[in-house]
């Protein structure tokens, strides 16, 4: 069901819009409804991507390239996906959830809180496990990007300190490294829900 009215209840017919991008495989009972004025009235989803049976993308939301909902996920409204995020099956992504790029949410997972580009999260409600390691190397990301990544990773998770110093400690130590920086900017964006964090010390 493409482009049918938002579940919302303070939508009344207003003309607003889904736009789909370029090759997309779109399977059997998914659902990508249209924005609502509230919400700026357009339900953006991008190119290349696979929306596996009974995949669900809410009102408003901005999905990227090459993201894969596999079976049932869910998106609720207003939520933005960077490119490449895979969202497991039965997964359910809270409205108002930023998702950044490279991301990897679990299969069941309750993702209620923001996850950082290459994270990878899991659990209800979800936790970062760590970085996606398995998508940066399906998608090229050299050995050592990886490596610099992981190291940021543990520096900006780690038990000492506040988490504001180990964030200055992290985009001073790795500002040459754009994707951790990418994670850096993501973090001190403003997002209408709090940063999905590690359950445990790393």
């Amino acid at each position: 069901m493409l482009g049918g009215p938002p579940q919302h209840t303070a939508y009344k017919g207003e003309p607003t819009q889904l736009r789909i991008g370029d090759r997309n495989v779109i399977r059997e009972h998914a659902t990508m409804n249209i924005g609502t004025v509230n919400g700026g009235g357009v339900t953006q989803v991008g190119s290349d991507g696979l929306y596996m049976i009974e995949s669900h993308v809410g009102h408003d939301c901005k999905v990227g390239n090459h993201c894969i909902l596999t079976k049932q996920a869910t998106l609720g409204g207003h939520c933005d996906l960077g490119d490449y995020v895979i969202v497991g099956g039965l997964a359910a992504v809270h409205q108002f959830t930023r998702v950044g790029r490279h991301a990897m949410i679990g299969g069941l997972a309750a993702v209620v809180k923001d996850v950082i580009p290459y994270g990878s999260v899991w659990g209800n409600h979800a936790h970062l496990e760590g970085l996606n390691l398995v998508g940066l190397k399906r998608r090229g990301f050299s050995r050592e990007t990886i490596n610099t990544m992981r190291a940021a990773y543990r520096m900006l998770f780690a038990d000492e300190g506040t988490f504001q110093e180990r964030l200055d400690d992290t985009v001073e130590t790795y500002a040459a490294c754009p994707e951790v920086v990418e994670i850096i900017d993501f973090i001190r964006a403003d997002g209408a829900r709090p940063l999905c964090l590690p359950e445990r010390e790393i």
